[in-house]
């Protein structure tokens, strides 16, 4: 299989796509830190940067790996990327980030091409090859770590190989379902539920494993994993948040996150559709649609001043409080009956961007310039008038 971003590293023209994300990533700069935001508020606050530490550093390394992905000639001049691969890398351990940071500090390394410092490299290390830490790993902490050790295989670093074989063995012995469907935790409550980041992160790092190390094994776990997944996207191209992971059943569809839809799926969905999954391809396309306008709202989630989308649909009444939507899953899941999509007027936004998602469409999408089935993605129409409208604004003050 061909590896998705390994090809023209160093090219000097961006797609309108990628030139959207990057002006959107413009504004979750904050360089007195040294990292993207948390979050950027969109309801008209004068400080819209929000920083939370742990998540700053994360969703940095998620920004460093998409420009690093895309090629020097994205970033350089604006951002000294392994500069910042470093202090992100650190702050991993300093600020307490979450544990799939350190997967994700791992595939920036990799895909940029910089080793880490030292210290940084003996307490990543050190973290990965205990295995006693494990048996905490929910599904983004062992999918994050996995795919990282992948791309360091690809980048011709075999430090992690024994480490990733034995983590893909852990995998398979505890977080497959009986109905193809990936599950959230090995042990406790969480083995029987899983969400749609669960199923991305598994199927993505089978995939990344199975074509570092040239696992057979691990691609069929991900292309039926795929399989099992694609019959639960929504009649909008939505991908449902929560599911009974044993009886591939929609217990939530909300929140409906944009980044699933325009990004995060195609991490699986492009290994996918290279392997002959049938639908993926379609899925993508139709997933991507419902960010710019083909959701039950007929919202378009862009804004096109800024360069960013807005997060998140979700129901009324639940921006803050967990508590309904935990009872809608604890009765859908023990009724057996499946959730269903609720009416417009029922409907939020929510009115933030996280630099991770943008950071997530420069790396999705790096190397597909000349992709003819992407061209309506990339070079949507939306994208070129939004860059278009901000190049006539700068003219319009330069004279």
């Amino acid at each position: 299989m061909n590896e998705l971003h390994e090809k023209n590293r160093d090219r000097a023209s961006l797609t309108p796509a990628a030139l959207y994300a990057k002006k959107g990533l413009s504004h979750c700069y904050m360089a007195e830190r040294q990292c993207w935001s948390y979050i950027y508020h969109l309801d008209g606050r004068d400080r819209p940067n929000e920083s939370f530490p742990p998540q700053d550093a994360f969703y940095s390394l998620n920004v460093i790996l998409g420009f690093a992905a895309l090629g020097r000639s994205a970033w350089e001049g604006e951002y000294d990327l392994p500069a910042l691969l470093q202090i992100n890398a650190r702050r991993v351990f300093e600020d307490k980030a979450p544990i799939y940071a350190i997967g994700m500090a791992l595939w920036a390394s990799a895909v940029l091409g910089s080793p880490f410092e030292p210290d940084t490299a003996a307490k990543i290390r050190a973290f990965v090859t205990d295995r006693a830490h494990w048996k905490k790993f929910r599904a983004q902490d062992l999918g994050m770590i996995l795919t990282g050790m992948a791309a360091m295989k690809k980048a011709g670093n075999n430090e992690y190989a024994q480490e990733a074989h034995a983590l893909f063995t852990f995998l398979k012995e505890g977080y497959i379902s009986g109905s193809g469907l990936f599950r959230d935790a090995a042990t406790g409550p969480r083995k029987y539920f899983a969400s749609f980041a669960t199923q991305t992160y598994l199927i993505t790092a089978c995939y990344h494993y199975g074509t570092a190390f040239e696992s057979d094994e691990a691609l069929t776990i991900a292309d039926d994993a795929v399989r099992a997944l694609l019959p639960l996207q929504g009649e909008n191209g939505e991908w449902p948040w929560f599911y009974r992971a044993c009886k591939r059943l929609v217990v939530d569809y909300y929140e409906l996150y944009t980044v699933h839809q325009n990004a995060m799926a195609a991490l699986f969905l492009r290994f996918a559709k290279e392997r002959g999954v049938p639908g993926a391809h379609e899925a993508l396309i139709k997933g991507f649609g419902w960010s710019l306008g083909g959701n039950r709202l007929g919202k378009n989630m862009m804004v096109p001043e800024l360069g960013m989308f807005y997060r998140s649909v979700l129901r009324k009444g639940e921006l803050k409080s967990k508590i309904k939507r935990l009872m809608r899953v604890l009765w859908l899941s023990f009724s057996g009956r499946a959730d269903s999509l609720a009416l417009p007027d029922h409907l939020d936004v929510r009115l933030e961007c996280r630099s991770y998602e943008l950071g997530w469409i420069l790396y999705v999408f790096a190397g597909c310039e000349e992709d003819d089935d992407l061209a309506g993605i990339l070079y949507h129409p939306a994208f070129t008038a939004a860059l278009r409208d901000e190049r006539s604004s700068l003219n319009s003050s330069a004279a």
